[in-house]
């Protein structure tokens, strides 16, 4: 009897520390899981708030040069892109066109020195830049989180729990163009 009561201690006791290791291990990925959307959601609020300076920005410019349509036309593809982005492949994708539609659109401008001056533009020009820097920054603080939760549980033996618990693995918001984002525009009058 007493050897019997020593095995079922064990077993007893192997399904607590089990028990434990599962709730522990599903607590520290919730945890992974909610700081990934909330990075994303930051993300998300930055990437709006660019948008929401570009028709201001597209309206400072077609003052001083109407006739560049094709750029104009190009910012706000990019802009809906931009906003309609619900992952962050499509979001890679939206900040590649936006990046290039916004080079043009600085390109124009440096061709008027009215608008150069223009105070209007001067303050949208900084807010952009503002911004861009706050994009990066939440796309270094996504990828950071996605990192860790891929990388807890793809751990073994997490990676066995992990799919059970139905945890998977999120993708970073990586940009095709890597040289066109590193920097926020570079802007010179």
């Amino acid at each position: 009897m007493p050897g019997s009561l020593i095995a079922i201690l064990v077993v007893v006791g192997i399904i607590v520390v089990l028990g434990i290791y599962v709730w522990a291990t599903y607590n520290s990925l919730v945890t992974l899981r909610v700081r990934v959307d909330e990075a994303w959601s930051d993300i998300t609020v930055q990437l709006k708030r660019r948008a929401d300076l570009i028709p201001n920005l597209i309206e400072t410019v077609k003052g001083y040069a109407a006739h560049e349509k094709g750029v104009f036309e190009a910012v706000t593809q990019a802009r809906a892109e931009t906003i309609s982005a619900s992952s962050p492949a499509e979001a890679s994708v939206a900040e590649n066109h936006m990046q290039q539609a916004l080079k043009s659109i600085f390109a124009v401008a440096e061709a008027y020195p009215q608008l150069q001056a223009s105070q209007n533009f001067l303050q949208l020009q900084g807010e952009l830049v503002d911004t861009e820097n706050k994009i990066q920054a939440s796309r270094r603080f996504y990828n950071g989180g996605v990192r860790e939760l891929n990388t807890k549980i793809q751990i073994f033996p997490n990676n066995i729990f992990a799919k059970m618990l139905g945890f998977s693995e999120r993708e970073f918001f990586e940009v095709e163009d890597v040289a066109a984002i590193s920097e926020p525009p570079r802007i010179q009058f």
